[in-house]
């Protein structure tokens, strides 16, 4: 997904369900000084995405373990 994010910064940003975010970064990535804020941005919500989901695992899996006393 990294990959992505730096090669189509909209299309990530568009496949994490963050469709206002892809079109404004469509936008920003037509233009070719806009490129590398475009890619960055999408490497920074992707990697977010993912901590997040990482966290919200940590915390089902923490809630699971105090259930089973």
């Amino acid at each position: 997904m990294i990959a992505v994010a730096v090669l189509l910064p909209w299309l990530a940003l568009f496949l994490r369900g963050r469709i206002f975010q892809g079109l404004l970064c469509l936008v920003l990535q037509v233009t070719l000084i806009g490129w590398l804020p475009a890619a960055i941005w999408a490497v920074v919500v992707v990697n977010n995405d993912n901590e997040e989901r990482r966290h919200r695992e940590l915390l089902a899996s923490l809630h699971n373990q105090q259930r089973m006393p």
